[in-house]
């Protein structure tokens, strides 16, 4: 088994087996491909220090255990706010695009009164996950999940701690922009309405994040929940927090359907 999501061989981007989502062996989790795409937007020239605020992320068709390209493109430049975009490539073919928002980076003296928020619970008190028959070998294998609440084979909102295993890149530093975007692709199975029953699917289209701040650290907190219709739709919401405390939350378009 490799020890990396990705290695580079030239302009290409090499998946390894790790990165299997649960729905096909032959198709990418969502949270590999996502983190690439926040990389590409966070390490994008900019005119100064840059946060970044929000990413959009559009996985177009099932991302293929094959190797792929990347491109970026700064659609906005700006001193206080950059639009920038990427964009993953299959043998010429788009398979997902990101946009995200970068917000200049300033130490401001900003003194408020909140009431104190209840401690968030240390990885060290979850438990281990209990997964579907087929998690994936990127949720099995890439991620170390702690349930603090709920399980991924019992429906209803969850909560869990996430963090990576393996680094994104082969021989390149994973960042916490990276490593949150990867966690964040989790809110529909922390926050799952089927449980262990194979009999439905529950696939992202998207995912969107916003970030009141730059994350820190490996472990990311999902408070989940998610919502079903019966036009076969639905939307997995979010909060984020890392080992200093809330920092955002995040969202899923559903798909939502029998198999077979």
């Amino acid at each position: 088994m490799s020890d990396s999501l990705f290695r580079r061989d030239g302009d290409l981007l090499v998946p390894s087996k790790l990165t299997e989502g649960p729905w096909s062996p032959d198709a990418q989790h969502g949270g590999p491909p996502a983190a690439l795409l926040a990389g590409a937007i966070e390490s994008a020239d900019s005119d100064g220090d840059m946060v970044v605020a929000r990413l959009t992320i559009e996985l177009l068709r099932p991302v293929p255990l094959e190797p792929l390209t990347i491109a970026t493109e700064v659609l906005r430049p700006g001193k206080k706010v950059q639009l920038v975009s990427s964009s993953l490539y299959h043998d010429g073919t788009k398979v997902a695009q990101a946009l995200g928002l970068k917000i200049r980076a300033k130490q401001i003296d900003f003194r408020h009164d909140v009431a104190d928020a209840a401690p968030i619970p240390s990885p060290d008190q979850g438990r281990p996950a209990n997964f579907f028959d087929k998690p994936g070998a990127f949720a099995s294998e890439a991620v170390e999940i702690r349930m603090l609440e709920g399980d991924f084979a019992e429906p209803g909102p969850g909560r869990a701690w996430i963090r990576l295993l393996v680094p994104l890149v082969e021989g390149e530093e994973t960042t916490a922009v990276q490593r949150v975007t990867a966690a964040a692709d989790f809110g529909n199975g922390v926050g799952n309405l089927v449980g262990r029953t194979r009999s439905w699917i529950f696939i992202n289209p998207d995912l969107s994040i916003r970030l009141a701040r730059p994350p820190i650290g490996e472990w990311f907190l999902l408070d989940s929940a998610t919502l079903i219709h019966d036009t076969g739709t639905g939307l997995a919401s979010s909060r984020l927090a890392d080992e200093r405390g809330w920092l955002g939350e995040a969202a899923q378009s559903l798909l939502v359907d029998t198999i077979g």
